[in-house]
């Protein structure tokens, strides 16, 4: 296993153990889990790693023996408060702020430059975040959603809140329930179990990697997504989608796998015409269920719930009007 000696400020120290070689950015997520991927490889990319003394490369690895160096440190991020983004809050104490992101906004900042986003809507509302997560971009996010994705979107306000959130997430503990307008007549339940990779030369898309070759080769990330249909309109299905694990795309690309992509889906879509107009995947996280990290015993059990936004209730009304209902 790594070492890491880290106080608040001070530069980040990791010590590559036996069995963990590999590719730096998959190290660094692997055992940093408060930093997501792309943090690690803006990182590398800004020169902010250095291995063995020396700036690291794009794509570099690691040895058993290697000291890895991160200084996130040297460079200060403040992302440009925004409070009059549209960005309901749902619920808010001194631990967590809980959001209903809108479809269109994206949720964190990539650059310090960055606006309309979730975050700096955060940092306007509640400026403790930007020290309650590593990267002062996240604005305390334990998590992410699509930028086209609606619903629940949850911070932490406390350090011990992110670690104790981002655990839960990492470790599947977190319950996600989401509703999906998807293409053609879903007729039953059903589960895809099958992991999810970054396309070869297409950084934007991901797919399912049925052959566990090929999953190996491009280093797939397990993925379990559940499906039940709620109102069947035959063009058309309003699905209910639970998952515990978070692979970027999931929902959308194991709902294209099984030929029912999420109606307004661009990337992953037939481009089936429907009468009404999507202008993002009408796709909504509903609820999740989580432990709260301030609380304890059985009060520690928490749910939140996003309402259903004015697009997706368009289109159903519209489904409604002009289709035969088939339950």
């Amino acid at each position: 296993m790594p070492r890491a000696d880290r106080a608040a400020d001070d530069p980040v120290e990791l010590t590559v153990g036996e069995g963990a070689a590999g590719r730096l950015d998959v190290f660094l997520a692997r055992h940093l889990p408060d930093l997501s991927r792309r943090r690690t490889r803006e990182l590398i990319d800004r020169g902010l790693v250095r291995i063995n003394g020396r700036r690291a490369r794009k794509g570099g690895a690691v040895q058993p023996g290697d000291v890895v160096r991160i200084d996130a440190a040297a460079e200060p991020v403040r992302l440009a408060p925004q409070p009059a983004l549209p960005v309901p809050v749902i619920y808010a104490d001194a631990a967590i702020v809980v959001v209903d992101k809108p479809g269109g906004l994206p949720s964190e900042a990539r650059r310090a430059a960055d606006r309309d986003t979730v975050a700096n809507f955060l940092v306007a509302q509640y400026p403790e975040v930007e020290q309650a997560s590593p990267n002062a971009l996240e604005a305390g996010l334990v998590h992410r959603l699509d930028p086209g994705t609606s619903g629940v979107l949850v911070a932490a306000r406390t350090p011990e809140a992110f670690r104790e959130l981002r655990r839960q997430f990492r470790d599947h503990e977190v319950a996600k329930e989401y509703l999906a307008l998807v293409e053609g007549d879903l007729a039953r339940a059903g589960r895809v179990d099958l992991p999810i990779a970054h396309v070869p030369r297409h950084p934007r898309r991901m797919s399912v990697c049925a052959d566990p070759r090929r999953a190996r080769r491009l280093r797939a990330r397990p993925a379990v997504t559940t499906y039940r249909p709620l109102e069947r309109f035959g063009a058309a299905t309003l699905a209910i989608i639970e998952t515990r694990t978070g692979v970027r795309h999931q929902i959308r690309v194991h709902l294209a796998a099984i030929g029912h992509p999420v109606v307004g889906d661009s990337l992953y879509g037939t481009g089936t015409a429907q009468s009404f107009t999507a202008s993002r995947p009408l796709l909504h996280a509903r609820q999740l269920r989580f432990r709260h990290p301030a609380r304890q015993g059985s009060a520690s059990t928490f749910t939140v719930e996003a309402p259903l936004p004015a697009d997706m209730q368009q289109a159903l009304r519209w489904l409604r009007a002009h289709a035969a209902i088939r339950r």
